[in-house]
């Protein structure tokens, strides 16, 4: 049995827990749960453990190497003795207080580590708030046990044993245990560990043990008249998973660059979390941290909301269950495209809680992956029921929003008219291409699709608003299309194909300079749905007229999903945050 399919397994358990925590919360009146922020704990880690399949290599794989390599103490029997497993174990302890401790001192290492304590609630789902990143670097810490000798059955077991332990302790329900805190890590100890309180920042590193702690002066005891508040000192403030893992990475990256000498852009990763060099304290100091001025993370949103990511945060853990269950079988890609899918659903769920995207919206990303996914695994029946439906719902979105903004746009109905216009067209096209003998219709259905986007684009942009946009998309059509005549392009096909490439590089260059002129991000969301438009374009037509791509489904399909999800969402988004006085605005702007 494979360690995914362990945790599996102990998921029941965990959830079981949870419910027993929130049961007893209520009894007491103490209740430490709020839903939005269990899920996105919750799905934080599902996603660590989906994305594990992928770096499990960078952990157990050079692990394996190294004892393969560099172990001083052949095997004789000692580690898988009661006596060499409980030394492990310790050995373990040891080496995670050390790589604890610097993910809390060392900036690159807290980039990883960060996600863990994002959460400002404290209760058994933060437990599960697990990075997906932490495998890059942390492999390095249990490098000393195999240079020791532990074999890599013996490390994998006894680590997950001080993993699946940790669980318990993160729970304000269970109060004070005398002894047992001064000796082991308890709930009591841990509460310490994730306040952001100047007396309890930075202490109570140990998973299992307290010893190291005590050892090496990180330990400090919970005051019962100083609470612990929970998070970070530089809150996160998203419900997005994706972001929760990149948000220090970004940051580091933005400091790097803005320090004017070298080694203060390289000192920024490795010094502790926050520091700054004198210059850069100079020219962007940070305030300081004030306790009294911590506010949660709590937008606000509606019960069918509340109903609509209950139902699909159940699917997704389901759909995360089977993945890990079944994926050691599957070659890399298979475990990719079934990766991606999870994903996007994790995504969705948290952009609906914070109202970045509608239920309908997230489930046309939903559908859009699904599409990607049954066609790439082969499943046609399955592919032929989610390829329409991502376009109808799409539409259902768009009629969706339209109905709810009929006041503010029916002076300006010709935006959502267009958009209407081409994402039929793009239906038709796509039914038109499920089946054979029916390419030709499909190219004239997305040709009138990407001439409707044209138009659409062109409500608030004139035509040639951006020159170095325009050069650059006609330099890549005509070189592409030009590869395509000399690599197989039939004769037949030549003028039809030629009108569908400009039509797409003017549609893109067009959104681009529509972007230069409304400078905003849902402007820049659609321009990148033009850029993938034409990478979409590209892939189909080098599948279909040159040469077979390995794996074609998954480029082709992902790039053109991306594409209409992009425009769709940035077109939303952009009319929701625009009034007709600023469109009109920006369309007398554009004509000067």
């Amino acid at each position: 049995m494979t360690p995914s399919q362990i945790i599996v397994l102990a998921t029941p358990v965990f959830l079981l827990l949870i419910a027993i925590e929130l049961a007893v919360g209520h009894a007491r009146g103490r209740n430490t749960y709020r839903f939005d922020d269990a899920l996105t704990s919750i799905g934080l880690g599902m996603l660590s453990q989906i994305s594990a399949v992928f770096t499990v290599a960078l952990r157990f794989g050079l692990y394996t190497a190294v004892f393969s390599a560099a172990a001083l103490v052949p095997e004789n029997g000692f580690w898988t003795s009661p006596v060499g497993w409980l030394v492990a174990l310790v050995f373990y302890d040891f080496c995670y207080y050390w790589n604890h401790r610097l993910g809390h001192t060392s900036a690159l290492f807290w980039a990883a580590h960060v996600v863990h304590h994002q959460s400002e609630d404290y209760n058994l789902s933060t437990a599960l708030r697990q990075t997906s990143s932490g495998a890059l670097f942390g492999w390095v810490f249990y490098v000393p046990m195999a240079v020791a000798g532990v074999p890599p059955l013996v490390f994998g077991v006894v680590g997950l044993i001080d993993l699946l332990y940790q669980y318990w302790i993160h729970t304000q329900q269970i109060g004070r245990l005398g002894w047992f805190d001064r000796v082991f890590a308890s709930p009591s100890n841990h509460r310490v560990h994730h306040a952001v309180n100047d007396r309890y920042v930075d202490k109570n590193y140990g998973g299992i043990l307290m010893l190291w702690d005590h050892l090496f002066g990180s330990f400090e005891d919970e005051d019962p008249r100083e609470p612990c508040v929970y998070g970070t000192r530089s809150p996160l403030r998203s419900w997005d998973p994706l972001w929760a893992n990149a948000e220090v990475y970004a940051a580091l990256w933005r400091e790097s660059r803005q320090a004017r000498h070298w080694r203060d852009k390289l000192l920024v990763w490795f010094k502790p979390p926050g520091w700054q060099s004198a210059d850069m304290a100079a020219r962007s100091p940070r305030a300081p941290f004030d306790i009294n001025q911590v506010k949660r993370f709590a937008p606000p949103f509606s019960a069918s909301v509340r109903r609509f990511a209950a139902a699909q945060f159940a699917v997704l853990l389901t759909g995360s269950g089977l993945y890990l269950w079944f994926t050691d079988g599957w070659p890399v890609w298979q475990s990719a495209v079934w990766f991606a899918v999870l994903l996007a659903g994790l995504w969705s769920v948290g952009a609906v809680l914070q109202s970045r995207i509608g239920m309908l919206e997230a489930l046309m990303i939903e559908s859009a992956a699904l599409s990607m996914a049954t066609s790439a695994i082969g499943w046609i029946e399955w592919h032929w029921v989610f390829k329409p439906l991502t376009m109808l719902l799409a539409l259902a979105a768009v009629g969706m929003f339209w109905r709810s903004k009929t006041g503010t746009l029916a002076a300006q109905p010709k935006p959502m008219l267009w958009l209407v216009v081409a994402l039929t067209g793009a239906l038709a096209g796509d039914v038109f291409l499920m089946f054979e003998g029916f390419f030709i219709q499909g190219l004239v259905a997305f040709l009138l699709g990407h001439l409707a986007y044209l138009m659409l684009f062109r409500q608030q942009a004139r035509l040639f608003v951006s020159r170095p946009a325009w050069v650059i998309c006609a330099v890549i059509g005509a070189a592409f299309y030009g590869f395509l005549w000399l690599n197989g392009l039939p004769e037949a096909l030549r003028v039809p194909v030629a009108v569908y490439v400009s039509t797409i590089v003017a549609m893109a260059a067009v959104a681009i300079g529509r972007a230069v002129v409304l400078r905003d991000v849902p402007s820049c969301l659609v321009a990148a749905g033009a850029v993938f438009f034409m990478v979409s374009d590209a892939t189909l037509a080098l599948n279909r007229f040159v040469s077979p791509l390995s794996h074609a489904a998954i480029w082709v399909l992902s790039t053109y999903y991306a594409a209409q999800c992009l425009i769709v969402i940035g077109i939303l988004r952009g009319l929701h945050n625009t009034s007709p006085t600023t469109v009109n605005e920006a369309q007398r702007g554009a004509s000067t």
